[in-house]
């Protein structure tokens, strides 16, 4: 009798888990007397970044290394009695200065485990500048930046695994004259394309909390640029090094023991070596462990009931107490409507992979809220409106902002929101772009605006998304020249909850005369696009409505109502979770 003849829940006993770290390649034994189920997390060493050259280009981000874990609820190993090799990736060398050179890849980390090895692939490099058909960045975990001119990102996921262990890094700009290198591919994220005149920012990493503390691993290294001290590409989270930010300051190498890519070389475009820089070095990999033990000294108890509680809960009917049990969520809320300036994203948060669970109760309902896209205007008519916000439990995700939109003199910030909308101006002045993260939570729910320039004519600029800030019209510093007029919305956030990798909650393109514009997606709390022309004070597009996605252990028992509300099982490697999804607002039961 577990409880020791007390009326009551029971209290099993249960074998404490242990967590060990490599931050070195050795030898892992299995705790206590036999074999046993462990999860685990392998990243590989990030590669380096790529080096530029007199009269060319910065150089390119380093791609993350490999992201492979099994934690949370993905299959287990089984680990033998025998001791396990475990190796631990080398991140790869930045190029040396004034070579044009790609930098080199990353080194894999594996746990050796017969017969099913974990191997997670090195980051690929960054390219080098001006390497006209040889700048495509080298593939790998994720994939490096591409170098300037027009060469592609390097290939993630290479070789495939499931899930992916990573994504393709950015692309480099291609006209004369702007100079930036892509981002290295990060685990979370793809790398960022190089903005005009600037280094495209590295990809997001993946957090993970195996080792008990959420953190964030496989970030890609950013790209640089020539001529623009300070336009260099900051590094992904999950430690991506920053490109170099002026003449002689090197690429930031990627954080030890994360697997981060470096950071490229900046270029100042003048002679002499003071004017160049190294690419940063790829971050070392990691690999975690977390067994169960086999050994009974391990055993604690799981809990008792003090004594008020067992008082208060017969007093009230309900002892025996109901469990709780942990769960994930993403919720995302509606995404702005558009005017002349893109909507912004509604906000993004998320506890998957590896952040801060929330702890539920048995028997109980609680309600969730699906958050509305806003509505447009004409973009010489008023302003859109606002995303509504998205609720579970303790956690709201604020609406994106509206994208500003007005008359012939108007210069109007966009709204600000979870990511802020894109701004408008028509007039001799520019302004700020709408303010994201507002309410500030951390981690960020978004991004800001673009702002505008100062001209007479009209211009627009993208809304926030969860991955990365709205861009600047084109015509302006450092401006978008690839949306015929408008500036580009925020990159949106690819999240596995699901158990596919699905993108969420992406900024929106100002007004131009291009035929991309669009409403958000349904469900996806992406912002709505500015109208096509401005002179015809053409309408923008409305906002995607939000959703919210709780993931619970496959012992848990939950229901989704009204019924386009669903439950599903997931099948392996998500060790069979159960997923309510929320695309309409509704109760979720324990």
């Amino acid at each position: 009798m577990s409880n020791g003849g007390i009326i009551g829940p029971v209290n099993d006993p249960t074998r404490g888990d242990l967590t060990t770290s490599f931050t070195s390649s050795g030898t892992y034994t299995s705790p206590g007397f036999g074999p046993g189920q462990a999860d685990y997390l392998v990243v590989a060493g990030g590669g380096g970044g790529g080096a530029g050259a007199p009269g060319n280009a910065g150089g390119a981000g380093g791609g993350a290394g490999g992201y492979r874990t099994s934690f949370p609820c993905g299959t287990k190993l089984t680990v033998p009695a025998s001791p396990i090799t475990v190796t631990i990736g080398g991140g790869g060398a930045g190029a040396a200065a004034n070579s044009n050179a790609k930098g080199t890849d990353g080194s894999p980390s594996t746990f050796a485990n017969s017969p099913s090895p974990i191997t997670s692939t090195g980051g690929g490099a960054g390219a080098g500048a001006g390497q006209v058909g040889n700048g495509t960045g080298n593939p790998g975990g994720s994939g490096g930046g591409g170098g300037w001119p027009a060469g592609s990102g390097g290939t993630g996921n290479t070789p495939p695994t499931s899930p992916p262990q990573g994504n393709t890094g950015g692309t480099a700009t291609s006209p004369a004259a702007v100079y930036g290198g892509g981002g290295g591919g990060g685990a979370g994220a793809v790398g960022s394309n190089a903005p005009t005149s600037l280094g495209g920012p590295g990809g997001a990493g993946s957090s993970n909390s195996i080792s008990g503390t959420p953190t964030f691993y496989a970030g890609g290294g950013g790209g640089s640029v020539r001529d623009t001290p300070g336009g260099q590409g900051t590094g992904g989270s999950g430690g991506g090094g920053d490109a170099g930010s002026n003449s002689g300051v090197p690429g930031v190498s990627g954080t030890a023991n994360t697997g981060g890519g470096g950071g490229g070389a900046f270029n100042s475009g003048g002679p002499g070596p003071s004017n160049l820089s190294t690419g940063g070095s790829g971050g070392s990999g990691i690999v975690i462990v977390k067994q169960t033990a086999a050994n009974p000294t391990y055993n604690v108890a799981s809990g008792v009931w003090p004594l008020q509680c067992q008082y208060n809960y017969k007093k009230q009917g309900t002892w025996t107490p109901s469990a709780t049990f942990d769960v994930d969520y993403l919720v995302v809320a509606g995404g702005g409507g558009g005017s002349g300036g893109g909507g912004g994203a509604g906000g993004y948060r998320t506890s998957f992979p590896g952040g801060t669970k929330i702890t539920v109760e048995g028997g109980t309902s609680y309600p969730i809220t699906v958050g509305a896209g806003g509505s447009s205007n004409t973009n010489t008519g008023g302003s859109g409106t606002s995303g509504s916000p998205s609720i579970f439990s303790t956690i709201t995700s604020t609406g994106g902002g509206f994208g500003a939109g007005g008359g012939a003199t108007s210069n109007l910030q966009g709204g600000s929101g979870g990511s802020g909308g894109g701004s408008w101006t028509y007039a001799s002045s520019g302004t700020s772009g709408g303010t994201g993260n507002s309410p500030p939570v951390s981690p960020p729910q978004g991004n800001p605006g673009g702002p505008t320039y100062p001209t007479g004519d009209a211009n627009a600029a993208g809304g926030g998304g969860a991955g990365g800030a709205g861009s600047i019209a084109n015509g302006g510093p450092g401006g978008d020249s690839g949306n015929s007029g408008g500036g580009a919305g925020g990159a949106g956030s690819a999240n596995s909850i699901s158990n596919s990798p699905v993108t969420y909650a992406a900024g929106a393109k100002g007004y131009s005369s291009g035929p991309t514009a669009s409403a958000g997606t349904v469900n996806t709390g992406n912002g709505g696009s500015g109208g096509q022309n401005a002179g015809g004070g053409q309408s923008g597009f409305a906002g995607g409505s939000g959703i919210v996605i709780v993931r619970a252990p496959g012992s848990a028992n939950i229901g989704a109502s009204p019924g386009t509300n669903t439950v599903t099982t997931l099948p392996a490697p998500a060790g069979g979770c159960k997923v309510a999804t929320f695309t309409v607002s509704g109760t979720l039961t324990t």
